[in-house]
This record gives structure tokens, C-alpha cells and sequence, in this order.
């Protein structure tokens, strides 16, 4: 059974910005076109890959259901594995838990 939470790293300054606008884009979504998200199980490769050694960062823990944005399963190639990807601006109400990770 597929999840109703999907999750996304930031950074506690990002997340802190971002409720204040009411709202979430992080800073390459412009040159990406979509926020990256992972499901539970994903999240400790994407921290390796592409978060190692940094500092102040956040997990948020996100219900797929009041994502007002299209939220997309689509494969990553070099991994072939499904990541879901929300094409929009998050809304900040859709985050369930923000939790502390570095």
C-alpha cells in the first residue's frame, strides 16, 4: 500500500522563510522545475547522497492528500526507483511534522 506521507530535506532557515510566505520552494526549483521528495525508506540514501556533512538541516514530513500541487511518482534513473516530486510551490499546511535531523 503506497503512503499517505511523502518527505523532503531542507534547511531549518528554508523552512523558517518559508512559513512566514506560507508557502515552500526551495532554493533550486527554478533549475529543477519540481520539489524532490522521497518516501520514509528513501530518506537515509538521500541524506548520503546528497546532504552529507551538513549542518541544520530538517525532514519534513509532508500529507500527500492536502498537497494542493500534482504530486508525481517518477523514476530516477540512475537509481530506478520511483521518488515522488510535487510541481509547485508547497503549501506550508500540508506538513505534518518538521523534525530536526542534523
Amino acid at each position: 500500500m503506497e503512503s499517505e506521507y511523502i518527505y523532503h530535506i531542507t534547511t531549518l532557515k528554508e523552512w523558517e522563510a518559508a512559513k512566514a510566505n506560507n508557502e515552500y520552494t526551495p532554493m533550486n526549483y527554478e533549475q529543477d522545475g519540481f520539489i524532490h521528495c522521497s518516501i520514509e525508506k528513501q530518506i537515509p540514501g538521500v541524506l548520503e547522497r546528497f546532504y552529507k556533512g551538513q549542518k541544520g538541516l530538517v525532514q519534513l514530513k509532508i500529507e500527500k492528500e492536502k498537497v494542493l500541487r500534482p504530486v508525481l511518482f517518477e523514476l530516477a534513473h540512475d537509481l530506478d526507483e520511483l521518488f515522488p516530486h510535487i510541481y509547485g510551490a508547497l503549501n506550508v499546511d500540508s506538513v505534518v511534522n518538521v523534525e530536526s535531523i542534523s
